[in-house]
């Protein structure tokens, strides 16, 4: 069977470490993987999206047969501003864990305040709701999707910004994307979500089948 590779693509303010766990699981399921990290705080969304994708694509054996995308948080961004503008050979199925797919309530609030600011850089300046140029001219994804969506919140301190079911960062509402295959909630909040292992076999069976339940559901 010919191998498959997936690039791994962490949030901001986090580096490559944070997707480790996760890289480990599904090198020891047989795909090859990408992953390194990015200036996530520092460079805008279409340079590091631009840089990131050509670099990992560039380090991806040609003899793989498939390439697949596991984004946690902005990454999903990064991906969806690469193919609004680029194609990718072999392209095949992705998983966002968490994705801000319609923006964060967290940067709508605070992103005129001077900590926001410090902490997000320019990225955290493109991931507001209303008036966003970013998200608005983003091009629908032409291959099946997947999106994961905490309920759990790892931030309390902003849980007086949503209004609705959330992870503490982004709500399960703004993960959405009109052309996901499905959408699956799971009781984490947003920063390790990627660590756990129901979120794990998720992923797998997604990559697998396009079906977050291909076989059993994980314990």
């Amino acid at each position: 069977m010919e191998k498959e590779a997936v690039i791994l693509i962490h949030g901001m303010g986090r580096s490559s470490r944070s997707m480790k766990s996760l890289e480990r699981f599904l090198k020891a399921e047989g795909y090859f993987t990408y992953n390194q990290s990015y200036p996530s705080t520092v460079s805008q969304v279409e340079r590091s999206s631009i840089h990131y994708i050509n670099s990992a694509l560039a380090n991806i054996p040609h003899s793989v047969s498939e390439v697949h995308f596991v984004t946690h948080s902005l990454g999903g961004i990064l991906v969806r501003y690469y193919l609004s503008r680029h194609t990718i050979n072999k392209l095949g199925r992705i998983v966002m864990l968490a994705p801000p797919n319609q923006g964060s309530d967290v940067a709508e609030k605070y992103r005129e305040h001077f900590w926001y600011k410090w902490i997000t850089g320019v990225p955290g300046q493109q991931l507001h709701k209303t008036n966003n140029p970013l998200l608005e001219n983003l091009k629908p994804i032409p291959v099946e999707v997947g999106v994961i969506a905490g309920t759990s919140s790892s931030d309390p301190w902003f849980n007086h910004v949503f209004k609705s079911d959330h992870d503490g960062k982004v709500s399960v509402e703004n993960t959405k994307l009109p052309e996901m295959k499905d959408l699956i909630t799971v009781n984490h909040g947003h920063t390790f979500i990627m660590n756990k292992r129901k979120v794990k076999q998720y992923i797998l069976n997604f990559l697998t089948s396009g079906n977050f339940y291909r076989q059993k559901k994980a314990v």
